[in-house]
Order: C-alpha cells, then structure tokens, then sequence
C-alpha cells in the first residue's frame, strides 16, 4: 500500500483534533444519502413517567422480521473518500467537510446510545478510506468491540465494500445480521461514466459470495448447533434513479433478477439529488424524480408480494411507468379484457391482480366468501378501496350503477383532481406526509405499501 501524501496526513490530523460530537454531525450528514432506512431528525429527551427519548444525529428507522419498528444509528465510520464517483457527495474532489472514527470511538458512542435508550441497533456504512480492504478492517474492528467486547446481541446492519477480499467480507457477515452493497447505477455504462472507480463486477461478485455463503451456512446449522449464524437477515441493495438514462423498464427488469439470482431482501430505489455538478450530471436546477422513486416501489412490490412478472408491468414499446395512476393500474388498463372478475369466485390470485386489492384484503374475501355471498357494503367493510375496485370487479354477478366498461372511460374515473393538476403542472418535489397534498389513502400506502 503506498504510503499517505502531505494532504492525507494533514486531513488526517485535522480529524484527530475533532471531538467525536463533531464527527457524528459531519458523518451522521454524510449517511442521510443511504435510503435503507429514514431519519428521525428530532431531538427529544426523557421525562418523569415517560419511556424512551431521541438524539436527531443519525437516528434512523427500520423494521425487525416480527414487524416492530428499531430505531438505529446511521452513521459513516468515514467520509474520506479515495473515490470520485460523481453523484456523491462525499467524492474526493468535494470540498466537504471531512471525519473518520476511531474504531473504539464509534464502538463506544453506539454503546452510549444504546445504553440512553436512543437506539436499538446499529446503521454502518463508510467511504473508502485509503482501499477497499483498510476500510473493510476498519469495520470488523468496530463490530467485534460491540459484539464480542460490549457484548451486544441487538440488530446491526453493515454495508459491504466493494472490491475487499473474500475473507474480510466473511468476517464482516459473521458480525452483522444484515449486509448490503449497493448496485449503485443500473448499467455497468452509467458506472464506468459517473463512477470509473467502480466496476459492475466489483459489486455482484461480492453479492454472490455472500449469496453463496448464506446457502454455506444453513447447511452448516442443520449439521452444527454451534455454528455462527452468517447474514441471517440477508442482503439488500440500493439503485439510484435519475442520474442516469436507464428506463423503468431496464431498472425494474434489474431488480426482478438480482431478487431471483441473489435472493436480495430488498431493492431499494434513491430518486437523484442534484447537489453536485458535473457534466455528465442532471443540472443543479433538476427536480427529484420523487413521483417516479414511489412508482418503482410500487411495482417492486407488485414483484415481491403480488406474484406479477416484470416482463408484465412494462416493455420496450412502453418503457417507463404512468406517473397519474400507480402500476397495478396501469396493468389493468393494458389487460383489460381480463376484467371485471367475481369477487364471489374468482382464485386468490385472480383477486390479487385487482387494483384496490391488497394482500391482506384478499386473504379477508377469500375466508369471509366461505360463510357468505359478499356485496359492495361488506367489501367496504373489508378496507377495500372501492374507488380503484369498482371499475374491475363484479358481486353477485353486478356492477356498481354508472360504471363505465372501457379503458379510456375507467382512466378518467381513476384520475382524481390531484392527478390533473399534476398532469398539466411542471413536476415539483412532493412530501409524502404533506397533509395539504396527500390524503389519507395516501399515507396509509406509503407506510404499508398496499396497492
């Protein structure tokens, strides 16, 4: 490894003298960029006959297998990059300011956390600080401290590093319960042009191994009791939208096979933020494609819990998704000879495919349908959102008075006000939990997902 230049050990020397509250707000910054998980960004302490309290810097959000919401520290060991890919912020070329944890400094700030009941678990990511293999070491040193010397058993998430050796990766699997490496950009093009550091192989390949190793170890636990558990809660990625030409065709086809080859837990989709400039960049002035992030976690979770096809949703005539009407829809529309279907008879996963329909609503008709003929009033009573099922479905045979039976009729029936507002406005960055723009429908989408 070459030995450091002036500037590294004057950088380095700079974030020595820092106190580790300095590093935790540069580097708690540094890792809002990571969509894997959300920011709580509140500052609020304990009180005399209340429980748990909040620090804003770097508290996240995610979800255990039993459902229950963890808050964790998201954090960076590092922002000092030795890379330049484009899209970041924390590229070597960024005048930003820069941090690095000791090892037994971050280890102990996530115990003190921990200990005030701020957080459940741990969020770790780094830049590459002089090779992939350095910072790979640098994250098993963290770990082991709070496994094996503070003995912590709680959930703790680790971004992998591209380009560290097999044997490292192994390590770092061992001590964490869930790994990610993010793809990044969609195509190996995109990557060479914004991030030439990077390669498409540097990234799939350790996915693979971790993929292979996960099948390792669970033959090794039917064989051995005692063996250490590897990645339990699996891996996921993450894929930035926007930067990039790709389509949703390209992104969404993508997805469906890393979930097929990898078994990936999750894709996650980060709408581009402009913040740097560059020439093979969005301008500064470009709006987050935020519209078109939500649409693609839509139809990834048509791929996950919906038993669609990607092949299905889009294809190369029409690439991308129709940002007025969420993808279930817009299947329906394009398949609209399959429609309406008796709720009264039609298999689970007929009913599935109907807009409206949610999974948990679903497995309601199906056992509700056993004691009873069901009409409109009992599907309402059902939480199915009638205003999209309406026009696909039929109960006992009958259609709800006024409705139409063509396409282009029904596409006018789903567009609400909203949407023509949106159809002939410039697109603007929108807030999920804006409650002068969202409905309640809304919200309970975006927090449970169904469609």
């Amino acid at each position: 490894m070459p030995p450091p230049d002036g500037e590294q050990i004057d950088t380095y020397r700079e974030e020595q003298e820092m106190d580790v509250l300095e590093k935790l707000t540069i580097l708690s910054d540094a890792a809002k960029y990571d969509v894997a998980c959300t920011s709580s960004g509140v500052d609020r302490g304990g009180a005399p006959g209340s429980i748990g309290n909040a620090y804003a810097s770097g508290i996240c959000h995610s979800f255990s297998a039993d459902g229950r919401c963890i808050s964790l520290l998201k954090v960076l060991l590092s922002n000092s990059c030795v890379y330049d890919c484009s899209y970041c912020v924390n590229r070597k070329s960024n005048d930003v300011g820069r941090a690095t944890f000791e090892p037994h400094e971050l280890a102990d700030l996530m115990i003190q956390f921990y200990k005030r009941n701020y957080i459940e678990g741990l969020f770790l990511s780094s830049a590459v600080v002089r090779n992939p293999d350095y910072t790979c070491e640098q994250m098993i040193e963290v770990l082991s401290l709070i496994r094996n010397t503070y003995r912590f058993r709680g959930y703790i998430h680790v971004k992998a590093i591209p380009g560290a050796d097999e044997k490292l990766l192994t390590a770092l699997g061992l001590l964490a319960d869930r790994m990610s490496i993010n793809l990044e950009l969609p195509s190996n093009e995109s990557l060479k042009l914004l991030a030439p550091d990077k390669s498409r192989e540097s990234i799939l390949e350790p996915m693979r191994k971790i993929t292979t190793g996960i099948h390792e170890n669970r033959t090794d636990l039917v064989k051995y009791r005692h063996t250490p558990k590897f990645v339990p809660a699996g891996q996921s990625t993450q894929m930035i939208v926007g930067a990039s030409p790709e389509t949703d065709y390209h992104i969404i086809n993508l997805s469906a096979a890393l979930y097929k080859k990898y078994e990936l837990k999750r894709v996650f989709y980060s709408a581009y933020m402009p913040v740097l400039a560059g020439r093979n960049l969005p301008a500064l002035e470009t709006k987050p494609q935020l519209l078109r992030e939500h649409r693609l976690y839509q139809a990834d979770w048509l791929l996950r819990f919906y038993k669609f096809e990607a092949a299905e949703l889009l294809d190369e005539k029409k690439p991308n998704f129709n940002l007025l009407i969420d993808p279930k829809c817009n299947w329906a529309l394009n398949h609209y000879d399959n429609f309406p279907v008796e709720v009264n008879k039609a298999p689970y996963e007929t009913l599935l495919r109907v807009p409206g329909l949610g999974v948990l609503s679903v497995q309601k008709i199906v056992k509700a349908r056993r004691m009873g003929v069901l009409d409109f009033i009992d599907l309402k009573k059902m939480g199915v959102v009638l205003k999209r099922a309406q026009y696909f479905i039929t109960c006992k045979g009958k259609t709800i008075l006024g409705i139409p039976n063509n396409p282009e009729s029904v596409l006018r029936g789903l567009l609400s006000e909203r949407s023509w507002e949106l159809a002939q406005a410039p697109m603007d960055q929108i807030s999920l939990f804006d409650h002068s723009k969202s409905t309640r429908e809304d919200l309970v989408k975006c927090i449970t997902g169904q469609i």
